[in-house]
């Protein structure tokens, strides 16, 4: 199987993945606006001698604090999609600097409307200091926010993306196998029979539940049946390097996380050269962590290397372990240039979670 097709036409349309700076629906507007005005009413209320002073202080305040919040929202609906894509520092640097500017715009509208009633001058310096950690605090409050609300849609989104993935088989990888067989059958029955069982093992794990849980072993086992089958296609061209660690088997991972990254490795790293490549699995234990490396070699077409892929499959493995491991994991991909000019560029993909506590006592 593969996650990197593209959906057949007349195919259920993929899940779309919830957007995190979703901030244009009404819903949203209310509650950032709702919870901004009870912020600032409760702070004003504090120096108030009585109710209607605080109500006094508040409904004056107003005045500049809701056109400070709309025009947040307005600007974080603008740049969504940029946002979107954006680093995580980059998308918590924008809420609070943007939070801190309209904070800093609203605090000069006060004290511009209170020069114009009293003929009071506007000062400058300290009394921007407040407004800006005020505006900054709250900006960083409504993205935690909204990060709470996209993770709470995510798991359903996953399950959904999930199951649309599993129900695509690459048709080449299906055909080859089965041609493999039919080849074998007449002349090494016993290899045909486990080409096979192999291949139904990857169908039964591909069509599994996607809530299920697998452990690193089981996906070790499974990515030895996918690679013994394209073993057979590929003979020589296809080297295959395992480096295991035994005390990580026990590591609990989403199903199918190993396969796809192998499978992947085979189809950009070895499929495209004509002298073939390598694939290297390597399992670690380290201080509590199961550090998993998949590398590949890289296939040179003159001076440039192999056009990537789409990245669907690296994005849906990421998504998943994030959804199990969260803060805790770390996962990195991407080509690693030679080291030393004899040596040729490759790519890894390395995935970094904690181990059970047992494995990691």
């Amino acid at each position: 199987m593969h996650f990197n097709e593209p959906v057949a036409s007349g195919a259920n349309p993929t899940p779309q993945p919830p957007a995190l700076f979703d901030v244009c629906h009404v819903g949203v507007v209310l509650r950032v606006v709702l919870s901004v005005q009870c912020v600032m009413a409760l702070a004003l209320a504090f120096p108030a001698p009585d109710a209607a002073d605080a109500f006094n202080r508040w409904s004056q305040t107003t005045v500049a604090t809701l056109p400070a919040s709309l025009l947040w929202l307005v600007l974080a609906c603008a740049a969504r999609r940029p946002l979107q894509r954006a680093r995580e520092s980059v998308q918590w640097l924008f809420a609070t600097g943007l939070g801190a500017g309209v904070a800093v715009l609203a605090q000069w509208e006060l004290a511009w409307l209170a020069q114009v009633l009293t003929d009071l001058p506007v000062q400058w310096g300290w009394p921007q200091v407040p407004a800006a950690l005020t505006g900054g605090l709250m900006g960083a409050a409504c993205l935690a926010w909204l990060k709470h609300r996209a993770r709470s849609v995510m798991p359903a989104h996953a399950a959904a993306r999930l199951a649309e993935l599993q129900a695509r088989i690459r048709p080449h990888f299906l055909f080859n196998t089965l041609n493999t067989a039919i080849a074998l059958v007449q002349v090494d029955p016993p290899r045909a029979e486990r080409v096979l069982e192999d291949l139904a093992e990857l169908f039964r794990q591909a069509l599994a539940a996607p809530q299920g849980r697998s452990t690193l072993a089981d996906e070790i086992a499974l990515s030895r049946r996918y690679l013994d089958i394209e073993q057979l296609r590929f003979g020589e061209r296809l080297q295959v390097r395992w480096q295991l660690d035994p005390a990580a088997d026990a590591t609990v991972l989403p199903p199918l996380i190993l396969q796809p990254l192998v499978e992947n490795a085979v189809r950009h790293g070895v499929e495209p050269s004509a002298e073939g490549g390598w694939v290297s699995v390597q399992t670690q234990a380290q201080a509590g962590h199961l550090v998993l490396t998949v590398r590949n070699s890289v296939p040179q077409q003159g001076a440039l290397p192999f056009a990537p892929g789409h990245g669907m499959a690296l994005r849906n493995v990421r998504q998943r372990l994030q959804l199990m491991h969260d803060v805790q994991l770390g996962f990195s991909a991407g080509l690693k240039p030679a080291a030393t000019s004899g040596e040729s560029a490759l790519y890894e993909v390395r995935v970094r979670v904690p181990l059970p506590e047992k494995a990691s006592a």
